[in-house]
């Protein structure tokens, strides 16, 4: 061994991203064990049975020099020959040992076989493996439930998309796929890290295009007023790739929620729906009354009264009934029964329809079913303001 063996060692671990400390303690690990095995001990006979000698390998990494030692105790019978060494014997090395004492004998690493120095290769190639995946899972784990930007390295012939992080590659597996997209190596994409494990064939990256939360931090990239915590993101209900609803609120009453999610001329939301595919995005005004709230969310359909029902005991799921005229039922539906199943994740109710007699006037509909939930009489005056200001808004 030599400094320039230790200089290499150092830029292996550089090109590795591990340190050099931690290289050079792999190393000498590599060499204890392959001595070991050369003296017909496997590595599971010496670390969970505890069998074979007492060996240290030291690198001297300023001058090169490399240094292994057994290391026996001294007793007056010996029992395990290969940690243990008689006091007799041991006085002819030094004759100042005593019992109980330890002695070093120095092995010359030219002792070692050619197989013995292939094992520990292999050993050494091993640990710098589990050195990289350690490194890897600890990198990434902070940065799980957060959106990263990678590219595509390869897509497999069952539909897995493999996306690049920098030091660690990532799965996105079908179902976490846009269905509208397709991917080729060399595209840069934004995922959400949606889990980081540990595995035997090291960490398991997943990540997705078609979780809510890359919807949510879009909009916050998008949208100012959702990144300074003015306008809140309260639901989100996606169907990736083809559309989502998202139900906002705002903390100042200056500040429409809608209109700054959409922005001018719809810019934001456009951008938003680019990244995704061209998903379409709903933006809808979120109510802490349920009933409201469920209104809104059936946009852009038209609907009437909504009951409320209890949730029952036998499975706890909340439901509501929606009177809808027959012009506005499939509307309310939706295409494939996208538009109420959308409005049903966002707002947590199942929903069911019951169909009334055509209604002329949709907004004298509304305006009853307002006084209803509220409890309060509007009276005639009322209404007729209200129709006049719906004649001037016209």
């Amino acid at each position: 061994m030599n400094k320039e063996f230790v200089d290499a060692l150092s830029q292996v671990a550089h090109e590795r991203g591990v340190t050099a400390e931690e290289l050079i303690s792999n190393f000498e690990e590599a060499l204890r064990l392959a001595y070991l095995r050369q003296k017909g001990f496997r590595q599971k006979e010496v670390e969970e049975e505890g069998k074979g000698p007492i060996v240290e390998v030291h690198l001297d990494t300023q001058e090169g020099n490399l240094e292994v030692l057994e290391i026996k105790r001294v007793v007056e019978t010996v029992e395990d020959p290969d940690k243990e060494i008689d006091l007799a014997t041991a006085q002819k090395y030094d004759p100042e040992v005593a019992v109980g004492e330890e002695m070093e004998f120095p092995v010359d690493p030219e002792e070692f076989s050619r197989i013995a120095v292939q094992i520990a290769k292999q050993v050494l190639t091993q640990r710098l493996k589990e050195a990289e995946r350690t490194r890897v899972h600890n990198e990434y784990k902070d940065k799980e439930g957060e959106v990263v930007t990678g590219s595509v390295a390869r897509v497999d012939n069952r539909g897995n998309v493999y996306v690049e992080l920098g030091r660690g590659e990532a799965l996105m597996p079908p179902k976490e796929q846009i269905p509208t997209e397709r991917y080729h190596p060399g595209q840069r994409v934004k995922v959400y890290l949606k889990q980081v494990q540990r595995s035997a064939k090291g960490p398991s990256l997943v990540v997705s295009r078609a979780n809510e939360e890359l919807l949510r931090y879009l909009l916050r990239q998008e949208v100012p007023e959702i990144a300074e915590g003015i306008v809140e993101v309260k639901a989100v209900a996606r169907e990736p790739g083809s559309r989502s609803k998202v139900a906002v609120m705002s903390h100042n009453p200056n500040v429409d929620p809608i209109g700054a999610c959409i922005g001018h001329k719809g810019q934001r939301i456009q951008a938003v729906s680019a990244e995704l595919g061209r998903e379409r995005v709903d933006i809808i005004q979120w109510s802490p009354n349920p009933k409201e709230f469920i209104r809104n969310a059936l946009s852009p359909a038209t609907v009437g009264e909504i009951l409320i029902e209890p949730a029952t005991t036998e499975d706890g799921k909340n439901r509501a009934t929606v009177v809808v005229a027959k012009d506005q039922h499939s509307l309310a539906i939706g295409k494939a029964g996208q538009n109420v199943r959308l409005a049903s994740k966002l707002t947590g109710y199942e929903i069911d329809f019951e169909e009334a007699e055509e209604i002329t006037d949709l907004d004298a509909a509304i305006l009853k079913a307002a006084e209803k939930e509220e409890g309060v009489k509007v009276s005639q005056d009322a209404k007729s303001r209200f129709e006049s200001l719906f004649k001037e808004g016209e």
